[in-house]
């Protein structure tokens, strides 16, 4: 039986119980990386928030899809390519790689699709060109712009009303424009970065189309369940993204819009326009992917976090201690030929529970905590009851891999196997010292 999942969503401005829009199949988009440079850490909190979304709905029984693209035509690219002396694509491939490293450092699960931003330009023309028909797009002096006013519910995602939104530091003023709310979907440009020649003009594609275009044809509809990323996007980003789908499909893109907290860096955001942010590759190779997870489930993933290398080394101790418990015990079993068996029914419900209160992990780790302490002290007593242990690395087994915590545990070994042999031997034939000596050695082992 399913749980009741609640998330909050943004566009609504509340907790909702969550329901796929088509049967069993769950459809998740997030806003992925600009390819421009190493990723700070902070960029991989929705990237985790999101792997453990899809893992426990995949838990549930449901049928999830999860994309997120990469940006990688965007004019940081551009400066930074020439910068480097390298093509747009040369540079955005090098750190599409770094990324997907650390993605695998952080054991995220492989997604539905991982599209580029270069790859949809056919159709993110199509879409300009319907948006130019319909009279919600124009043409300016040289680009062609979005019109917000075109849009009544525009605002409704970041809870503001077109007249109460003023020009600003996140909004460009440009004399092109016949509103200052106005965003460029296509940048005319004869410049030396990358541009198509199209049916609407020589230049390449603003931000705010591409992962509409991408969403509509990955998933091959409309509007999808779940769409996210950082806070810092729900204005404009993802206003813009909701009123383009408004204008062509009639729909605000996705059933729910999820966004996560920033990491703060003493108290600020964390941001490379800062000059505050710290790389996801560097603070993985002092801790590990699992620890990073960890310090990110430690605080609600919609509340910010603030960066501290005691956080993410108490983290990384903490994930040491669930590998060496569930190592011990697997190894304990094992060793003596007994199978892990069933689940701790009553902790695994109270543990999807609690994921289902909008991803409240706090609530959930308190589970595997209290799991870790009673496997610990079985694991401590020189007759195990096996019955005990067998349930409890079972259950505790499926709570990390929900969880996305990488615990690899090698197989026992030959020599392990015959001192555990030559220990019963020992026993039996009552040689103490032998077996003093083989009980000490498979103890520090975890074998017994």
């Amino acid at each position: 039986m399913k749980t009741t999942i609640r998330l909050y969503d943004s566009y609504e401005g509340k907790l909702r119980e969550f329901v796929p829009l088509e049967g069993n199949e769950v459809d998740i988009y997030y806003c992925g990386p600009t390819v421009y440079n190493y990723v700070h850490l902070g960029n991989f909190r929705p990237t985790i928030t999101f792997d453990l979304l899809t893992r426990f709905l995949k838990e549930e029984g449901y049928d999830v899809r999860c994309v997120s693209n990469y940006t990688d035509i965007d004019d940081k690219i551009i400066r930074e390519s020439l910068k480097e002396g390298k093509s747009e694509k040369e540079l955005s491939q090098f750190y599409i790689r770094a990324y997907e490293d650390c993605l695998s450092e952080l054991n995220v699960l492989p997604l539905y699709r991982h599209p580029k931003a270069s790859e949809y330009i056919g159709k993110m023309v199509s879409f300009i060109g319907d948006l130019l028909e319909k009279g919600n797009a124009y043409r300016g002096k040289e680009d062609i712009y979005f019109s917000v006013k075109s849009i009544p519910e525009y605002g409704r995602l970041s809870k503001q009303r077109i007249e109460d939104l003023e020009s600003g530091k996140r909004i460009e003023v440009d004399d092109e424009k016949k509103d200052p709310l106005d965003f460029v979907l296509w940048k005319l440009t004869d410049d030396e970065g990358i541009k198509f020649d199209t049916d609407i003009g020589l230049g390449r594609p603003g931000w705010h189309t591409e992962c509409v275009v991408m969403a509509n044809d990955v998933f091959h509809k409309p509007m999808i369940d779940i769409h996210g990323g950082g806070f810092d996007l729900k204005f404009p980003h993802h206003e813009n993204e909701i009123a383009q789908s408004e204008a062509e499909n009639g729909t605000r893109l996705a059933n729910f819009w999820m966004h996560v907290g920033f990491l703060l860096t003493d108290g600020v955001k964390m941001s490379k326009s800062l000059g505050n942010s710290i790389l996801a590759k560097d603070v993985i190779a002092r801790h590990s992917g699992n620890a990073v997870r960890l310090f990110f489930y430690q605080s609600h993933y919609r509340a910010p976090v603030n960066y501290t290398e005691e956080n993410l080394a108490a983290a990384k101790k903490a994930t040491e201690k669930y590998h060496l418990a569930l190592l011990r015990g697997r190894r304990r079993l094992e060793i003596q030929g007994v199978e892990a068996g069933d689940l701790l029914e009553e902790d695994y419900r109270a543990f999807l529970e609690a994921l289902s209160d909008d991803l409240n992990v706090a609530n959930a780790l308190t589970i595997v905590d209290k799991e870790v302490k009673m496997l610990n002290a079985l694991l401590q007593k020189k007759e195990s009851d096996l019955s005990q242990i067998g349930p409890l690395v079972a259950t505790l087994t499926r709570f990390f891999d929900i969880l996305g915590f990488s615990f690899p545990i090698e197989p026992l070994t030959e020599s392990d196997r015959k001192d555990y042999q030559d220990y019963l031997e020992a026993r039996e034939r009552k040689d103490f010292a032998t077996s003093d000596l083989l009980r000490s050695r498979l103890m520090e082992k975890g074998l017994l």
